[in-house]
């Protein structure tokens, strides 16, 4: 697995290991066993340690990425993708499940274009695949809200749906897929409730005892169209389970 010591990776690797899978992690760095996880050394940028990394493996799920890093997240995104899969190709690798973002086909943003392209390889290579593709994580939402009130204020568009997903749930799904196997197929998962972005805001808000106003304005250009029309939402399912508000219970403080 890649991106095994992400915020998704690192359950993930705990929910692989409960179910009893043979589970090996890969690193840029040295890593020491973690109980049942054995790390090994691969850097997806030089493709160095890659082959031996997917070497015996029947299913490699591909979580790295680095997003809005510029140069860096293309050589992550595609030319670690790339060598991931002639690693995989070469290796008779099963199933190889890449976790992409709802939107990404919809929303103007350099960084889902590039996760498009990303999601091209896997497609075209001929390993068989599965792209899971999620909507924003809860974690992801309360980074960009405890930013937002650094400023005094908050913004709201009124018009735009927020469907936030927990990791916990995204990595039981992930666990599912590995389970049914190659599905040769793009599927979305979404958190169990869509809410308006204000809602969320002030949800967020009385969980952690801030008062900052809001602001209801309608986001910009192209992206506050692609966001106001639900792009990041999906109806698709199974869902996840745990709500934004179960979240902010169980994080009431940055």
């Amino acid at each position: 697995m890649t991106g095994g010591s992400g915020r998704l990776g690192r359950v993930v690797l705990e929910k692989l290991v409960g179910a009893g899978y043979d589970v090996r992690a890969a690193s840029r760095v040295p890593r020491a066993a973690a109980g049942d996880v054995r790390w090994v050394v691969a850097d997806l940028t030089t493709g160095a340690g890659v082959a031996e990394a997917v070497s015996g493996a029947d299913v490699v799920l591909h979580l790295a990425s680095a997003p809005y890093k510029g140069r860096y997240t293309r050589r992550v995104e595609l030319g670690g993708t790339a060598a991931l899969l002639r690693a995989a190709r070469a290796a008779g690798v099963r199933h190889l499940v890449y976790v992409s973002i709802v939107g990404v086909d919809r929303v103007p943003w350099g960084y889902f274009r590039t996760k498009v392209e990303a999601e091209r390889l896997v497609r075209d290579d001929g390993v068989p695949w599965t792209i899971l593709r999620a909507t924003q994580f809860h974690e992801f939402v309360a980074a960009g809200l405890k930013g937002m009130a650094g400023f005094g204020f908050m913004v709201a568009d009124p018009g735009v749906p927020m469907q936030s997903v927990d990791v916990r749930d995204v990595a039981g799904r992930l666990l599912a897929l590995v389970a049914r196997g190659p599905g040769g197929t793009i599927e979305e998962y979404g958190g169990p409730e869509v809410l308006p972005m204000e809602d969320a805001v002030r949800r967020w808000q009385r969980a952690r005892g801030l008062r900052r106003p809001v602001l209801r304005l309608r986001l910009p250009g192209a992206s506050g169209r692609a966001f106001r029309a639900g792009h990041l939402t999906t109806e698709a399912h199974p869902r996840g389970t745990i709500t934004w508000d179960d979240y902010l219970g169980a994080h009431p403080r940055p």
